[in-house]
């Protein structure tokens, strides 16, 4: 990594949220065991107005998401008129992310049961978590079957489901509304849209003025931890990092055997074509920012040519991300388990089915703010409580890493298929065999 780019992480606000982080748990743990009453009473004040900030985020949860959700729709309808090549990219990207979304669903439950919180650790992390937050699990996670989930599709008021946290209904409602946009006048559609992307965009600016002073929420939150739990929290927040990186380790390596049998490519060749990809997705974590370098490795190492390389991956970068389902889920469930949850196969396939809605909702918006934009409706989806959200946050960066690595390799592989006959042989040095 450049010394301009470690120059910028320090300047970050993802560098100033982990201080943030450190420092309330570390001063919180040198207090810790202290009997004064103003200690008591700053605690009460300063745990307050990090609730404070968590609802100024959790409020923009709902318009955003729908907003985004009837953009995305709108543009990937728009998208699949311009031609064959653009509706098969579709077609491959939705096959992937519904793939992915089960595959999520299986690593994150099965490396829980192998690797599980330690009851203890978890209980100090949430330590410094309100108790208002804490009792907001809601009426999905409580109820188990598919009896609950399915009468949470379509409930009768839209509005008071998205009072009641109803996420679900909300997006399903969002999808339909998006769907519905494609099929009137385009005089009429374009307005809409263009009234919901406003809608979306200024929801951001809310979101970026809030996350401005995410340090401070985040100070507010962990210093309580470190009061209750001490240092040891750092532990669990290491078991958590630790989980959603291995989840998304596995996606990527599913991601090399996808490309191999369906892609019709060795893995040799495969790997060679993706490592400059994913060595720029390393230093600038940005699916974007690796554009070029993924448009010539497409043409000259996996034999795609030009044309289709030019259309299929700026579309793959601008409405499809791999791992979102699979981290975000990822961190749901590790929520779950962390309050101690039980999930029913209804809560399961909620929690499924929306992590595949926002991770088409969320693309192309900043790290900071999609986690709160793709993670927060899930939880509400799946019934669990926003409150560790914050500090699980502060730890973003490393598993955001992995995020754009397993995209960008998603990227290739997808675009490999799609060109499918069209793609030529390539030697082993990436020139086109004769």
């Amino acid at each position: 990594m450049s010394q301009s780019r470690i120059a910028a992480f320090f300047t970050s606000l993802s560098f100033f949220v982990i201080a943030a982080l450190v420092a309330g748990v570390v001063v919180g743990a040198l207090a810790q065991g202290s009997q004064a009453a103003w200690l008591t009473g700053a605690l009460g004040v300063v745990e307050s107005l990090g609730q404070v900030w968590l609802n100024a985020l959790r409020m923009t949860v709902i318009p955003l998401v729908f907003s985004l959700l009837v953009t995305g729709i709108v543009s990937i309808a728009d998208a699949a008129a311009t031609g064959r090549i653009a509706v098969r990219s579709l077609v491959v990207f939705g096959v992937l992310l519904v793939g992915a979304t089960l595959y999520a669903i299986l690593a994150g439950l099965g490396l829980l049961a192998v690797w599980p919180i330690d009851p203890e650790a978890g209980r100090g992390l949430l330590a410094g978590v309100s108790a208002e937050s804490l009792a907001t699990v809601g009426e999905a996670a409580r109820t188990d079957g598919l009896r609950a989930f399915l009468a949470s599709l379509a409930p009768a008021n839209v509005i008071k489901a998205a009072s009641d946290d109803g996420v679900l209904a909300v997006v399903v409602f969002a999808v339909a509304f998006g769907f519905a946009a494609t099929r009137i006048k385009a005089q009429l559609r374009r307005p809409l849209a263009g009234f919901f992307e406003a809608v979306a965009e200024t929801m951001v600016v809310i979101v970026h003025w809030v996350l401005l002073a995410a340090p401070f929420g985040v100070f507010a939150l962990a210093l309580g931890v470190g009061l209750r739990a001490g240092l040891g929290v750092a532990g669990t927040l290491a078991h958590y990092v630790a989980i959603v990186c291995l989840s998304q380790i596995g996606l990527i390596l599913i991601i090399y055997v996808v490309a191999i049998v369906w892609g019709r490519i060795s893995l040799a060749r495969f790997a060679r074509a993706v490592a400059p990809a994913q060595v720029v997705a390393v230093s600038t974590q940005s699916s974007l920012a690796s554009l070029p370098v993924m448009i010539e490795r497409a043409r000259d190492w996996l034999g795609v040519p030009q044309t289709s390389a030019g259309l299929v991956l700026p579309l793959a970068v601008a409405v499809f991300r791999i791992t979102s389902p699979v981290a975000n889920l990822a961190v749901c469930l590790y929520v779950a388990q962390l309050h101690g949850v039980e999930l029913g196969l209804g809560v399961l396939i909620a929690g499924g089915l929306t992590a595949i809605a926002v991770s088409i909702a969320s693309v192309g918006l900043p790290g900071q703010v999609s986690f709160f934009a793709a993670i927060g409706p899930i939880c509400l989806a799946m019934g669990l409580p926003l409150g560790v959200l914050p500090l699980l946050l502060a730890v973003e960066v490393i598993p955001d890493i992995f995020r754009t690595v397993g995209n960008v390799t998603a990227d290739l592989a997808a675009t490999r298929i799609v060109a499918g006959d069209g793609a030529a042989l390539v030697g082993d040095e990436g020139a086109p065999l004769q």
